[in-house]
């Protein structure tokens, strides 16, 4: 069985996010004399011009949940109708952007941290912006999510038991997680704190591909992002 957040230790884990906090306030402080200056083309003219809203769809699960699968078959079928979209995939970006950091916790924050502030441009850019990424902490996930406005940050659980995920894992990684061989694995040596209320639960361990596509899909047009030709609703969450 993996780790919960309450088989970690509450203090070390309060102590990490306070940390973490600090380490972020400290980053604003060093860019203190700067002034957002504002873009000629506003996020609405690119909203318009593409026919669609911009968003973030924030897929987070267990390694092996299948988060980049639904991510890509998502991103296909949005393509294919006309939409401006990108994915933000966990390994892609520790290949450049976040080369630099581990999987300790505090390094797991910044990451997100990054993603965080990469996925807000590109949604002011007039895209829609699927991340697959584990993004275990809440308080991370809960930090992205502020940084936008009601309704931008569309959080989807992967849910996918352990042991599912861990028939998967061609590579692997789980066995040598609890060989020991990989420290901070999540759900194994790390936790992995499950949304509380995400917009949507999409059960990946055992819904075909295409029926999670099309619940997210259903979800994108009820809150009337896609183009209006496919349909919009009112949205509910």
């Amino acid at each position: 069985m993996g780790l919960s957040v309450h088989g970690a230790s509450q203090v070390g884990l309060l102590a990490i996010l306070r940390n973490n906090i600090n380490a972020i306030e400290k980053f604003h402080l060093k860019a203190s004399n700067i002034v957002w200056h504002t873009a000629s083309v506003s996020r609405e003219n690119r909203q318009q011009q593409n026919g669609h809203r911009s968003a973030i769809v924030w897929i987070t699960g267990l390694s092996g949940a299948g988060k980049s699968t639904l991510a890509h078959a998502l991103e296909s079928r949005l393509h294919a109708i006309g939409c401006r979209t990108y994915v933000l995939d966990g390994d892609n970006v520790r290949h450049g952007l976040c080369g630099d950091l581990g999987f300790s916790a505090a390094d797991r924050t910044e990451n997100i941290r990054r993603i965080g502030e990469v996925a807000k441009l590109m949604m002011e850019a007039g895209v829609i912006v699927l991340t697959a990424f584990i993004s275990p902490f809440r308080a991370d996930r809960d930090r992205v999510r502020a940084m936008v406005a009601e309704g931008e940050f569309i959080e989807v659980h992967c849910q996918c038991g352990v042991d599912v995920c861990e028939s998967r894992d061609v590579k692997g990684l789980y066995q040598r997680a609890r060989a020991g061989e990989i420290k901070d694995f999540t759900g194994i040596s790390s936790p992995y704190e499950a949304p509380l209320t995400p917009e949507l639960v999409v059960d990946t361990a055992s819904q075909p591909l295409d029926d999670g596509v099309e619940q997210v899909l259903a979800y994108l047009r009820a809150c009337g992002l896609l183009p209006t030709d496919v349909g919009a609703g009112s949205c509910h969450t």
